[in-house]
């Protein structure tokens, strides 16, 4: 069974994505009207404020169903009580699986506090070139894509490593 040190770690990892992630928005919220932007990089990269009432990459954004708030809210939900369950059952201590957990569960509870508190999650990164850009995220955006990564990573090169060989 994983060390409770281990577990103290992933949820100060997760407890620091969150903060990070509601300093940020807020400084947005604060700082840059809605719609305006801010280059940072010209040509490259800008901040610029934006709410998605939808899900990933403004998914579901458009959608006139009034139920979109609640499913998203109760899809996240179910998502972080999965995250929460894999962490707790991890078997190691400190390991690129839980790191990767806790940035996942970290990200979607930022997420999940706008949602829940307006129904619309604050985006404001937006990497771009010329006409083509990538979808506007933020921070806790990038610390589910950080962790799904690591997972990945860990799935597809760790494990084959550690596997008996095929004869």
């Amino acid at each position: 069974m994983i060390n409770n040190s281990a577990r103290t770690i992933h949820l100060l990892i997760a407890l620091f994505v969150i903060a990070l992630d509601r300093w940020s928005k807020r400084l947005v919220a604060a700082r840059i009207p809605l719609y305006t932007h801010i280059d940072v990089i010209r040509g490259f990269f800008r901040l610029t404020h934006t709410e998605n009432a939808g899900a990933a990459f403004s998914l579901f954004a458009e959608s006139p169903s009034h139920l979109r708030t609640g499913l998203l809210i109760a899809f996240s939900t179910l998502a972080m009580i999965v995250v929460l369950a894999l962490l707790w059952k991890q078997k190691h201590g400190l390991s690129v699986t839980g790191i990767a957990l806790a940035l996942i569960l970290g990200g979607a509870a930022g997420n999940q506090w706008d949602r829940i508190a307006s129904g619309r999650v604050i985006d404001f990164l937006l990497v771009y070139y010329k006409h083509y850009q990538w979808p506007v995220f933020n921070l806790a955006d990038s610390a589910i894509v950080v962790g799904a990564c690591l997972l990945v990573i860990e799935i597809l090169f760790v494990h084959q490593k550690n596997s008996p060989a095929d004869s």
